[in-house]
């Protein structure tokens, strides 16, 4: 099988740069949608899994946006920084930090939130409601924990062939 495959001269061969390439050009579609807020499309996307899981650990909340911890950290530093989020010690295990949104985040994630519906209403016309709705199931699952077992376990699985 042939690795070249081409439409209008993009290589689309492998599932990984097709999506880093649908992936970046969303980000800038969204981030123009977002305007001025001073804010990157992740930085809102982070502020709204943390106002969605209402108080996470900084291990769940790196493991829901699928990052690691070191990342988490680079790109919390300047919403702390700004006043839009803090860290609080956990009630149970002072070991362990929380992180929430503070009164100003929560109201610059509620700005960015009707900024945001614009760009996904505009996502939904486009592509179309129920693709829509789809393709964001597929992504909820290949981001899963559980399709990244299976994906190395394939490696496991080669690797005892080979």
């Amino acid at each position: 099988m042939s690795a070249k495959h081409e439409e209008d001269g993009v290589w689309l061969y492998c599932s990984n740069s097709a999506i880093r390439r649908a992936a970046r050009q969303l980000g800038q579609l969204y981030e123009d949608a977002m305007g001025d807020t001073g804010l990157k499309g992740t930085q809102f996307s982070l502020m709204s899994q943390i106002a969605y899981s209402d108080g996470p650990t900084l291990k769940t909340l790196a493991e829901a946006m699928v990052m690691d911890l070191s990342a988490l950290g680079h790109t919390l530093k300047p919403l702390i920084r700004d006043g839009l989020v803090e860290l609080e010690p956990d009630e149970k295990d002072k070991r362990v930090k929380r992180v929430r949104l503070t009164a100003q985040g929560v109201a610059k994630q509620r700005e960015m939130t009707a900024r945001w519906q614009v760009a996904q209403d505009r996502f939904d016309a486009t592509f179309g409601k129920e693709k829509s709705q789809e393709l964001r199931r597929v992504m909820s699952l290949i981001s899963s924990p559980e399709f990244a077992r299976t994906f190395s376990k394939g490696d496991e699985d080669q690797a005892s062939k080979a």
